[in-house]
């Protein structure tokens, strides 16, 4: 979808249902701009929490919200939105994963008057620990922020929601909610199941296997740590498109059995090319074209200080790290550090960490 003119964010007040990890993120955010928000949520304990934490306020008796921003579980989403525009006047937003199905669940439920205030949306931000207790009001901070208006939304209730993301310190792009799913599904739930697979491999490996655990394995299977009551409801409700890219991947691995089975070197070096080529389609920091990096690789011993004086020592030699690595050594006090630095600057920044006392490796 096209973006809309430039907007000036909402003033408030601001109603955010659900006072989890999403929802205070954006309390947070919102109230450090100055914006008075309220709070609401099935568990007390969340918003006490969260109005604790100073991301808002219990909502008062009869309050008019400007903006409804419901950020609840996947199965209970169309309801709260659809209760939201059936109870307010506001304009109603939600930071759900999933689009499509809950805009059709909302439609089926509400007028078209109230429909045309609803504009879902989708903060690319989060974390393996749930709850407000693990809320940032910098959570969004450079992130993309979806935006999926529908056909009958206003532009009023569209500028609102980018309004939202732009207070919040995301980058809004703008999607209808079946392109939404779609793109999600391939970068977020697909992966997600992969890397559980994955994971679920090494539940009952033995412990003489684990102990060559790298930097690899844990890359690989991070993301398989979210919570699977909510991955499930996620992957339920955005189900059509997951299975579609499950059967591609499928067919992948079909032809990756075979040609090992049958020692087909080529059709191998094929499949995992193509996967070289997906990596390097990935883009690079703040949505810029991807930068050719290599790994440098530090050891570091494990007691106070000492990666903050590394880091110090890459920041007075002058190169900027592109990301970085921590792997421990199992038998010593050590950790391996992976500095990721542009290919350019790694033999630069090898060369003078040695002349500072680091010893490391391309």
């Amino acid at each position: 979808m096209s973006a809309p003119a430039p907007t000036t964010p909402s003033a408030g007040p601001v109603l955010v249902v659900g006072a989890g990890l999403l929802g205070t993120s954006v309390g947070l955010a919102l109230s450090g701009r100055g914006v008075e928000v309220w709070l609401r949520d099935l568990q007390y304990e969340h918003v006490r929490t969260a109005t604790g934490l100073g991301a808002g306020s219990p909502v008062p008796e009869g309050a008019r919200p400007a903006l409804v921003v419901v950020a609840v579980p996947p199965d209970h989403l169309a309801d709260a939105v659809a209760d939201a525009l059936e109870t307010t006047d506001a304009v109603v937003t939600d930071v759900g994963s999933v689009k499509a199905a809950p805009l059709a669940a909302v439609r089926a439920r509400v007028s078209a008057e109230e429909l045309s205030r609803y504009v879902g949306s989708h903060p690319l931000a989060g974390s393996e620990r749930s709850g407000p207790l693990a809320a940032s009001a910098r959570l969004f901070e450079g992130r993309p922020w979806a935006v999926t208006s529908h056909e009958t939304s206003t532009p009023e209730a569209q500028r609102a929601v980018v309004g939202l993301a732009e207070l919040c310190g995301a980058t809004p792009f703008f999607f209808t909610p079946q392109e939404h799913d779609d793109a999600v599904a391939r970068t977020s739930h697909v992966p997600h199941v992969v890397a559980s697979l994955m994971a679920g491999a090494l539940a009952d490996a033995p412990a003489t296997h684990l102990s060559l655990s790298g930097q690899g394995v844990r890359d690989v299977t991070r993301v398989a740590a979210g919570d699977p009551g909510l991955w499930q409801q996620i992957l339920s409700a955005n189900a059509a498109p997951v299975v579609g890219l499950l059967r591609e991947v499928g067919d992948q691995l079909d032809r990756l059995v075979a040609a090992l089975e049958d020692a087909e070197r080529p059709a191998l070096a094929a499949i995992l090319g193509r996967g070289v080529d997906g990596t390097a389609a990935i883009p690079g920091k703040h949505g810029g074209p991807p930068v050719e990096e290599t790994g440098v690789f530090v050891v570091v011993p494990d007691h106070p200080g000492e990666l903050a004086r590394l880091l110090a020592d890459v920041g007075a030699i002058g190169v900027n790290l592109e990301d970085l690595h921590i792997d421990h050594d199992p038998g010593r006090p050590t950790g391996l550090v992976e500095l990721r630095v542009a290919v350019a600057e790694a033999d630069h920044l090898l060369s003078a960490l040695a002349d500072r006392g680091w010893a490391g490796h391309g």
